[in-house]
Parts: structure tokens; sequence; C-alpha cells
């Protein structure tokens, strides 16, 4: 549940009371422990997500892998308006970095995430072959 729920109080107006009351405290919690501080400037937010990506708990790992995964593929397949081919690899890259603090988690999502980072690229390549 808390993989469905990671990004809900990032994007929307939910609180974790809310979460809490809906789904439980562990959701809440895990959710919690994911999800970035709004108040922070970009830059700093991302930053922090590596530097604390090894102090997830095993359960916050496999979700930032899941997350992780699923955002490299959707920018490769369609991303945001307006984002060049160097803005997706910059992403691609910060993405390596987060994972490459919480390897070790589980080997199948971690294998999983690499094989889309591995195509994302290869896409990223064409696109800057077409480009030049």
């Amino acid at each position: 549940m808390a993989a469905l729920l990671h990004d809900t109080v990032e994007d929307t107006d939910t609180t974790f009371e809310e979460l809490e009351s809906h789904f439980g405290p562990a959701v809440a919690a895990l959710v919690r422990e994911v999800t970035d501080d709004r108040t922070l400037p970009k830059d700093e937010r991302k930053a922090r997500q590596v530097e604390h990506a090894a102090e997830l708990t095993p359960r916050a790992r496999l979700v930032k892998l899941g997350d992780k995964s699923c955002n490299v593929r959707d920018i490769t397949t369609n991303p945001p308006v307006g984002w060049s081919v160097a803005r997706r690899r910059e992403y691609f890259d910060w993405t390596r970095r987060v994972v490459d603090r919480i390897r070790g988690s589980n080997a199948a999502l971690e294998a999983h995430y690499d094989e889309t980072l591995a195509h994302a690229y290869e896409a990223l390549d064409a696109l800057e072959a077409l480009e030049s």
C-alpha cells in the first residue's frame, strides 16, 4: 500500500494523519520515510535523497527501488513536456546515485532497475544521434 501512496503527501493536500487514519500507522510511517520535504529547494531535496538512501529501512528501500524504476521507465517513454535529452540524462544519473546507496536490498528489483536504466540510456543515445 505504501508503494502506491508514496507520493501522495508530496503531490496532494493529503496529510500523514489522513494516511494513518485510512491505512494504518505502518503504511503512514513508510510513506513518511520516503517523502521529500517540499519546503526545501529542489537541489537540496535531491541531494538529501542520495545522502539518506542508505539509512532507509529495508521496506522503504523496496519502495524506493520500485519508484526509481517506474520513474526511469516513464521518463523514457513519456518524458515531461520540455525535458531535454540532457535533463533526462541528468535525472537518470541522479536515480543511479540513489539506487547505488541501497544496493544489496533486493537483487530482483535491482536487476529490473538496471535493465530499465540501460534501456533508458540507449533511448537517449538514439535521440542524441538523431539530433546531431
